[in-house]
């Protein structure tokens, strides 16, 4: 007993230090309300708005998902929104939260992408990240993670901070990866105005386990909440061809803001996260990249924790699986290359 007392204290202050280490102070934005910062994109019957116009929930039935866009596209800017996730079963169900412009742009459209991937109850959450520029799906540039909390139990933030140098995925104020324009990037590198959408649907097909583990619709309506919804930009139009001159000067504000400058405690933050939470990252693949590509930092730590498929090694030495603290409670995850099918 003393012994499993004294695992559990010690993974309860790592824990602790952890999230001490991940804390910066909050970014200082104001809210959009939901009535003037958002449209449906699909699913009416499955969206419900809220009196304080602050908080939107988006439902997912047998029926229908459903999504909503930002009601302007933006020259670069800053999007955020609280967002808490569906409880219990939501295994093949994915919520989304990211920036296109696909309509306006079909055959080369730019991206960012958070994805929360459904999940198994008990199970520590996976979630994606992935970019896009001028249309090069062919070339994914996918990261996966776990949380480091239970995301059905209160509302965490995340945010995605893109000026014409750099791209920051935020999780709360924890940077958890950085994506800085290289010269070879090309068009690669997102460079056209962009919306902010977020969606509920079922994608049973490859969302949790590669597929191994589809919607069950008797936990349904599946439900993610929206709040404190965030929308700084220069609002734009994609098909013009010179910038408004006061986009410029906002987007200048932009680079030049604390958000866009890791300072040298959130690098150790997100070092630290990317070593403990991240199970897979495109950079590392060389086999489906020979090559890194251009924007790519190998980091000498990472590289020794995943394998020649960029996911997360077993953990022989020690001879125990990762565990995760979720809910009040430790659970484990077998941190293999076959944790994902896809």
């Amino acid at each position: 007993m003393d012994k499993l007392n004294h695992r559990f204290t010690f993974h309860l202050l790592l824990h602790i230090l952890l999230l001490h280490l991940l804390s910066v102070s909050g970014f200082d934005f104001s809210t959009t309300p939901f009535s003037s910062g958002v449209s449906t994109l699909f699913g009416e019957s499955n969206i419900f708005r809220f009196k304080d116009d602050r908080k939107l929930q988006l439902h997912l039935n047998q029926y229908t998902g459903a999504g909503f866009k930002s009601s302007q596209l933006y020259d670069h800017g800053f999007f955020s929104a609280k967002i808490k996730l569906p409880p219990d079963y939501s295994a093949g169900i994915v919520v989304a939260f990211y920036t296109t412009n696909q309509d306006v742009f079909p055959k080369t459209h730019d991206e960012l992408d958070i994805e929360f991937l459904g999940n198994i109850k008990g199970k520590p959450w996976r979630f994606q990240t992935n970019v896009y520029g001028n249309g090069s799906t062919s070339r994914g540039r996918e990261e996966r993670y776990y949380l480091w909390f239970d995301p059905t139990k209160s509302s965490h933030s995340y945010s995605i901070l893109w000026t014409n140098q750099t791209i920051i995925f935020y999780v709360d104020d924890v940077p958890i990866r950085e994506i800085v324009k290289q010269e070879e990037m090309g068009g690669d590198f997102p460079a056209k105005p962009m919306a902010l959408y977020a969606t509920i649907w079922d994608a049973s097909d490859w969302a949790t386990s590669g597929g191994k583990y589809k919607a069950n619709y008797k936990f349904a309506p599946f439900v993610v909440e929206f709040t404190d919804l965030v929308l700084q930009g220069c609002k734009a139009d994609p098909l013009e061809e010179v910038v408004a001159e006061d986009c410029g000067a906002q987007r200048d504000q932009l680079i030049a803001s604390d958000l866009a400058t890791i300072g040298e405690k959130q690098r150790l933050a997100m070092r630290r996260f990317r070593a403990k939470y991240m199970y897979y990252s495109y950079c590392y693949d060389t086999q489906r990249y020979a090559t890194p590509l251009p924007e790519c930092v190998i980091d000498t730590e990472l590289r020794q924790m995943l394998n020649e498929k960029g996911r997360a090694k077993f953990d022989e030495r020690r001879g125990r699986r990762r565990r995760f603290r979720n809910g009040g409670q430790f659970i484990e995850a077998k941190n293999d290359e076959n944790q994902d099918d896809d």
